[in-house]
């Protein structure tokens, strides 16, 4: 059965809980509940993948609604991953960047490893040599 026909397409932001859980479930780093508070409510656009009442995969756009906008948390709960809900996913975030941002905008995100092919599919194409990603790792000094 087709992922679109399976489960249900929710254009809404996770609550706290639910995306804390994607993201460790899923494999990406963990956030706290401070940080996820602060940030969520900040998105410009989220999706949500549900499986009847169980949320099963997410993704993320944030950014300053103009100039700049990032593609984040792209999470599938691994019982669910390999039926195409990635894609669905980011089949959302293309027609909500597609309608909402400006031409001019820069539209960006940071690929692990297989997830490159993915994002691939959806004309996000290598920034190297002329530019590369960089992350600065917060930390507090006592």
């Amino acid at each position: 059965m087709p992922a679109e026909s399976k489960y249900q397409v929710l254009h809404q932001i996770p609550d706290v809980q639910t995306y804390c859980h994607l993201r460790t479930a899923s494999g990406l780093s963990a956030k706290t509940t401070d940080a996820a508070e602060r940030g969520l409510k900040n998105s410009l656009f989220a999706v949500q993948i549900a499986d009847g009442d169980q949320i099963i995969g997410m993704g993320r756009v944030i950014g300053d609604g103009g100039t700049t906008y990032q593609v984040c948390d792209i999470a599938v709960l691994p019982d669910y991953q390999g039926q195409g809900l990635g894609k669905r996913i980011m089949l959302e975030i293309k027609a909500y960047l597609d309608e909402h941002a400006p031409e001019s905008a820069y539209v960006s995100l940071i690929a692990d490893g297989p997830a490159q092919h993915l994002y691939a599919q959806y004309g996000f194409s290598p920034v190297t040599p002329a530019s590369i990603g960089m992350a600065y790792k917060v930390g507090r000094k006592s």
